[in-house]
């Protein structure tokens, strides 16, 4: 049976300026979906696990609700196959962690499945894919998650349709550091509570925060990074969906973080910091400030930002 394996990291999504247009990928965590071609014209889900061997409740098992596999019958549909695709999903990111885990599903599966067509499409072609299963899973097509998994980097969307997207420049010193509670924060909860709309004031200071992180970017300024890095929008609105969250920010600004703020929908937070000492400090002093806040089961990473996206880990032919 010709089949691909792809591993699609977790991902840094709104990076505190961006709402829904600004994300970036990080390494060492993601899903993996294995991809087999079959004679039964259709998709279908053998497996979901936990790790590489546990089995998982929780994501469905049908093709047209997973994240995972709603863009490939969409695709399938598209180009006409006269074949099918079997999947195995294994789940390395956690549900709910507001780490990006629907949109590298969908990305994983879409990767693994294009590298086994006579024609690859473009990986630009495939984001169209991956919404949907976006959209299945957290009920909006947002490409913030989307986008820096399948492309890898710092992304910032202009458009979906057509796709237009612009790889920010990363200062080769920065560091992520990634801090997930052992809670769940659904997306669709999650979006349902922000408001519909935003003070004038608020929407401005925004924009010159969005501005100034993306002209950090490119100038290689961390200062302007760092006096960019500020929500105006949405943190104030999420803040109460993770446990200490306030006083979590402030320890890693203590300790010399260039901003932090929530990854995606929460409850994982995220600090840009600018070395590996300095990384570890911050972890660390996140870490006692969750559990100041009565937090104790926190997985932490360190990543530079992943250049890359997913990639194939394996194939069989």
């Amino acid at each position: 049976m010709k089949s691909a394996t792809a591993f699609a990291p977790a991902t840094v999504a709104n990076v505190a300026v961006g709402f829904d247009i600004l994300g970036f990928a990080i390494e060492s965590v993601g899903d993996i979906v294995t991809v087999s071609i079959t004679d039964d014209p259709s998709v279908r889900i053998t497996q979901i696990l936990k790790g590489l061997s546990e089995p998982l409740d929780g994501p469905p098992l049908e093709a047209d609700r997973n994240a995972a596999t709603v863009g490939l019958i969409k695709l399938r549909e598209d180009l006409r196959l006269d074949f099918g695709f079997e999947v195995v999903l294994r789940k390395g990111i956690a549900l709910g962690s507001g780490m990006g885990g629907s949109a590298a599903s969908a990305v994983g599966g879409l990767v693994a499945a294009n590298s086994l067509l006579e024609a690859p499409l473009a990986r630009e072609d495939l984001l169209k894919y991956a919404l949907l299963g976006e959209q299945a899973a957290s009920g909006a097509s947002h490409p913030d998650n989307i986008a820096p998994c399948l492309l890898g980097g710092i992304t910032l969307v202009i458009s979906t349709d057509p796709f237009r997207h612009v790889s920010l420049p990363v200062p080769q010193e920065i560091l992520a550091v990634i801090a997930h509670p052992r809670i769940r924060v659904d997306t669709r909860n999650a979006r349902s509570i922000l408001k519909a709309n935003v003070s004038l004031a608020d929407h401005v200071k925004q924009s010159a925060a969005l501005g100034g992180f993306i002209s950090g970017c490119f100038q290689g300024d961390i200062d302007l990074i760092r006096q960019s890095l500020d929500d105006f929008l949405i943190e104030p609105q999420r803040a109460p969906l993770v446990p200490g969250f306030a006083d979590v920010k402030a320890a890693a600004l203590e300790q010399g973080a260039l901003g932090a703020s929530i990854s995606g929908s929460g409850p994982a937070l995220f600090a840009l910091v600018t070395s590996e000492p300095e990384a570890a400090r911050v972890r660390d002093a996140m870490e006692q400030a969750f559990t100041a806040n009565g937090v104790a089961d926190v997985d932490f990473w360190i990543s530079p930002v992943n250049p890359q996206g997913a990639r194939i880990i394996d194939e069989v032919s």
